[in-house]
This record gives C-alpha cells, sequence and structure tokens, in this order.
C-alpha cells in the first residue's frame, strides 16, 4: 500500500467527513496544507481577512446547517487569534472543528518563531484539544475530532498540527469508525424521570415551560410546538431558545431574563412547576440565584450532565438529548386545564406590553418592524449589544425565520463575518445582519470576503454614534458620566476647552461599502426604511450596507436593576 503525507491524509479526511466548505488562513506551517487543497475541487475555500472573523463564519455556517464547521489557520498569531471564536462557539455549543499549524516537533519547548501552545491557551474554552505527535495517530485524531464536535452537547475542538508530522509518509487508510474510551455521550431518555416529570407538570395549577438554545440545536422546534399545543401549557425562552415555538403562537409569553418581557418574568416568579429543556440557567436569566422561580418544582432535561443543578438546583434532572426528550414526551402528555393561569399571563401581558415609546424620529423598532413585513424567510444574524436585545424582544421567528446570535459570550463584531458564514451555508435564503456601528467596525475588513464571495447579505447598521449597551448603563446608572463610549469624538473627548465633536461621522458607511465594491444605503427617517429594503435585495451579487441614524436616547426595556431578581424591572424612563 502506497504511503502519503499527513497532507495528503488531512485532505482526505476532510472528504470522508463530508466536508463542503473550508474557511482558512494560511501560513508558514500550514502551507503545505494549503498546496495540497489547492489539487483538489470537493471542497469550497474561504479566505477571510482575519482569524477571528474566520472562526465566527465557520460558526455561523454550522448554526445554520447542522454541519460541523471547519477552521484551518496558521501557528503563532494565527492561533491565538482564533481564541475568542472560539470560546464564542464553545458558550453557545456550536459543533467546529478547528485545524492550527504549529512548529516541527524539535522545536516545540524552544520558543520558535511562532510557536504557542495553542492546545494550552484554549483547554477551557475547546470541549477537547490535542497536538498529534506521531504521524500514524492522524487520521484517527482527526475522526475523533468530527466525533466529539457534533456529538452530545456540541462544540468546538482543537487540532493542532506540527509542520514535520504533516510532511511525514504513512498509511493512507482513514478510519471509518471511532472508539473512544471515556466518552460515551448519552442520549436516550431515562423513560421513568420523563414520566415523574410528566405527571409533575401534568398536577400543575401554574406549569410553564422553559425553552433554551438546546431545543434549537437539536431541531427540536416543530416536536416541541407540538407538544406546547397539545398541553396547552405558556412558554417562555432564553435568548438562545427564542425560535423554538413561534413567537407569534398564542402560547409564546416572551423571553425571560435581563431584557425579558414583563409577563415572561412575572410567569417564572409565579409558576409552580417550570420544565426546563436545554438551558444552562445562566445569570442573564436567573437574576438573583434565590429568588428565581421561587414556587416552583424545577425539572430541567438537559445534554450536558454539568449543566444540570449547576447553577439552580432542581427537582427532577434528566440526561438526554432534546429531541429524543420531548419526541417521548408527545408520546405521554395530555391536554390540561390552563384558562385561569393563562388569564393571569394575559393579564400582565396588558399591564405591560413589550413594545417602545412611539417617537417622531424612526426607532429600532421601526426597522425590525419592517424585516418582518417584508421577509417571509429569513437568517437574521446579530451583533451584540442593545440592536441585539431589541431583535430578540421584536423579530418574528419560526420555521422559516430563524436567528443566530452570540448568547454566551456576548462577542462583538459577531455579526458581520456571522452573516458571511450563514450566506455560505445558506445561498438561497436571505440572511440580513443587524450591528450597532461599534460592533461593524470589529471585523469590518470581512466586507471584502462579502464581496469576493459574491454575497447578496443584507447589513444593517444601527449608528446611534456611541457604544449603546454601556451607555444605557452609564444613564440609568452612572450619572450619565459617558466615558469611553462615543465613537464620534476620538480625541476630541480628552480635550477641556469646549470644543464640539465633530459634525461627520467616522467612518462614512455608505462611502466604506462603496470602496469594498459593495452598495451603501444612508437612511435617515421611517419613509425610507421600507424603500431601502426593497434597494437592497436587488442587489443579488454584492452585500448591501444600510446605515440607520438612531437617537441615541433610544433604550432598551425591561431591564432587571443590576444584582436584581426578575421582577425588579425597570420598564421605561
Amino acid at each position: 500500500m502506497k504511503q502519503i503525507t499527513g497532507n495528503k491524509l488531512f485532505v482526505k479526511a476532510l472528504k470522508e467527513e463530508g466536508v463542503e466548505v473550508l474557511f482558512g488562513y494560511p501560513g508558514a506551517t500550514t502551507i503545505d496544507i494549503s498546496d495540497e487543497l489547492y489539487k483538489q475541487n470537493n471542497i469550497d475555500i474561504v479566505l477571510p481577512r482575519h482569524e477571528q472573523a474566520l472562526v465566527h463564519e465557520a460558526d455561523a455556517y454550522a448554526r445554520t446547517t447542522g454541519k460541523v464547521g471547519v477552521c484551518l489557520v496558521t501557528s503563532g498569531p494565527g492561533a491565538t487569534n482564533v481564541v475568542t471564536g472560539l470560546a464564542t462557539a464553545n458558550y453557545d455549543s456550536v459543533p467546529l472543528v478547528c485545524f492550527t499549524g504549529q512548529v516541527a516537533r524539535y522545536l516545540i519547548g524552544n520558543d520558535a518563531f511562532q510557536e504557542v501552545d495553542i492546545v494550552g491557551i484554549t483547554r477551557s474554552i475547546t470541549k477537547y484539544g490535542v497536538t498529534v505527535r506521531r504521524r500514524e495517530d492522524l487520521g484517527r485524531i482527526i475522526k475523533e475530532a468530527f466525533y466529539i464536535a457534533r456529538t452530545g452537547r456540541p462544540g468546538p475542538v482543537l487540532v493542532d498540527l506540527p509542520k514535520d508530522v504533516m510532511c511525514e509518509l504513512g498509511s493512507p487508510e482513514y478510519p471509518k469508525t471511532v472508539n473512544i474510551r471515556g466518552y460515551k455521550p448519552n442520549t436516550s431518555v431515562h423513560i421513568g424521570q420523563l414520566k415523574k416529570a410528566i405527571k409533575v407538570l401534568q398536577k400543575a395549577k401554574r406549569p410553564l415551560f422553559l425553552a433554551g438554545g438546546g431545543v434549537n440545536i437539536a431541531r427540536a422546534d416543530e416536536i416541541f410546538t407540538q407538544v406546547v399545543e397539545k398541553t396547552q401549557v405558556p412558554v417562555v425562552t432564553t435568548i438562545m431558545g427564542r425560535g423554538a415555538i413561534p413567537t407569534d403562537h398564542p402560547l409564546f409569553v416572551g423571553n425571560l431574563g435581563m431584557h425579558g418581557a414583563y409577563a415572561a418574568n412575572m410567569a417564572v416568579s409565579n409558576c409552580d412547576v417550570l420544565f426546563s429543556i436545554g438551558t444552562r440557567f445562566n445569570d442573564r436569566i436567573t437574576g438573583k440565584l434565590h429568588a428565581f422561580a421561587p414556587n416552583a418544582q424545577i425539572i430541567h432535561i438537559d445534554i450536558d450532565t454539568a449543566s444540570i443543578s449547576r447553577n439552580i438546583q432542581v427537582d427532577i434532572p434528566i440526561v438526554a438529548d432534546a429531541k429524543e426528550a420531548i419526541t417521548k414526551m408527545a408520546e405521554y402528555v395530555t391536554e390540561q386545564n390552563t384558562d385561569k393561569w393563562l388569564g393571569q399571563i394575559q393579564a400582565w401581558k396588558e399591564e405591560h406590553p413589550l413594545n417602545m415609546k412611539d417617537r417622531k424620529l424612526m426607532s429600532p423598532l421601526d426597522i425590525i418592524s419592517e424585516i418582518n413585513r417584508q421577509f417571509e424567510e429569513a437568517i437574521i444574524v446579530t451583533d451584540v449589544g442593545q440592536h441585539q436585545m431589541l431583535v430578540t424582544q421584536y423579530a418574528e421567528l419560526n420555521n422559516k425565520k430563524h436567528l443566530v446570535t452570540s448568547g454566551g459570550l456576548g462577542t462583538m463584531g459577531y455579526g458581520l463575518p456571522g452573516a458571511i458564514g450563514a450566506k455560505i451555508g445558506n445561498p438561497d435564503i436571505p440572511v440580513i445582519a443587524i450591528s450597532g456601528d461599534g460592533g461593524m467596525q470589529m471585523n469590518i475588513q470581512e466586507m471584502a470576503t462579502a464581496v469576493l464571495e459574491e454575497l447578496p447579505v443584507i447589513l444593517c447598521i444601527f449608528n446611534n454614534e456611541y457604544l449603546g449597551m454601556v451607555r444605557q448603563w452609564q444613564k440609568l446608572f452612572y450619572g450619565k458620566r459617558y466615558s469611553m463610549t462615543n465613537l464620534k469624538s476620538g480625541a476630541l473627548s480628552r480635550r477641556t476647552n469646549g470644543e464640539e465633536f465633530p459634525s461627520e461621522y467616522v467612518p462614512d458607511f455608505v462611502k466604506l461599502a462603496e470602496s469594498y465594491g459593495a452598495k451603501g444605503i444612508r437612511v435617515m427617517n421611517k419613509e425610507e426604511i421600507a424603500p431601502a429594503f426593497e434597494e437592497a435585495k436587488k442587489n443579488t451579487k454584492a452585500p448591501t450596507i444600510i446605515e440607520f441614524i438612531i437617537d441615541p436616547e433610544e433604550m432598551v426595556y425591561p431591564m432587571i436593576k443590576p444584582g436584581g431578581t426578575l421582577e425588579d424591572m425597570i420598564m421605561d424612563c
């Protein structure tokens, strides 16, 4: 049997794993891999402009297709630049396999040029990380990497590839199966525990479903909606769980948590059974732990054993894949009389409806409402900040409209590359990115990637001239001392002679779009919103930036006070 190099086996492995797209940036330690990739035609290679953006693109590709996202970067700074993207994927349970180049084995530990211990650096933010020390282990390790990334609770896996290992000759065989001692993820449902949970649910007078991101990751939204309709039990969601049930469904109450709907937070605080599926109960949804769902028995289904009772002590734990568990639930649940409870929830909705103050000026709600109206099918990708919270409050989501966002880590700069990855994976579905003027500039260089890949993504910039979410905290809790948040001021913020800020914002996003070969539109008032989207939809071979000029005083409400409970909500001011 003819031996081949590790570089050739690498390309063969990707084909065997069904990889269609690789997001890669080259360098000295991976140049031989790049050369092998040049010789094949089965895998599309996307060349971004920065390694952080590269991982975000692979991340959104994975989230929206259900496939494993694949990255390739060089050693040293190439590897360290992927840290933020790996942490983003880790928190949100995204299946990625990230290959990093490494210096030759004899140089490891000698502070060689572009050498870092990337496995050590990323140990706490990857599901698994390993340096390939022997050529004969290469195939097995790659096979295991893909298996680990996509099974159990999905997550990023890092494989470090020393240059000399990859040049070494060895067997051309790629394993067909995986058998990892100590890694046997459980997906099946303990029927006894599930029946116990259902019995508790059906005895409840004020039952409530809490759907987290695990429901969407498992692609269990349709069967979950069936269970909800069968039981007539209302639903709240986390931000990552939004869309697990259509947002216009009569049994959907809203998001809970820091910027959750009043009715959703009150429902959690007053329910007697909280049936939770696929959530980590992080601090953004719980508020003060001792006051979270104080009157409720808590049931928790999660594929990750470590997530159960870590933050919130639960009464009935069930370790299982969300879709398998919900599918089994559908066989056993029956309709419950929740009319009185639903009436109370409706009263809370009427007491404090989720809405923004009507203003003469264009508001974010006007823009999001127009997106809801114009797009029957879409993938909406957000950056992080006020706009993200507003999208999770007001965007209509269902089986044709999906949300992609950095929930666990809250990574600014995710929006634009995320939109690119989503569009590459879903070329026939409209992709809309919504970003602030701050977040958009963190990976603005990816406009080149979008243009060269001919991706007609619509990039909405909510330009309020500030880092809006930090400014909101400064307004409410720091005496309106807007330190380090005015993106328009620049060096003038340090001057004390009373000079005014410049009248022009830097950069001019319309001219910037045009310099990349994209289309740029600036929208100043409500009447221009609909025509701007209509114009953007005509641009089918390149991205379009729509810059919306937003009042800096626009705020995100409701908002839980720092250190407060779910009932300590600021409604508006």
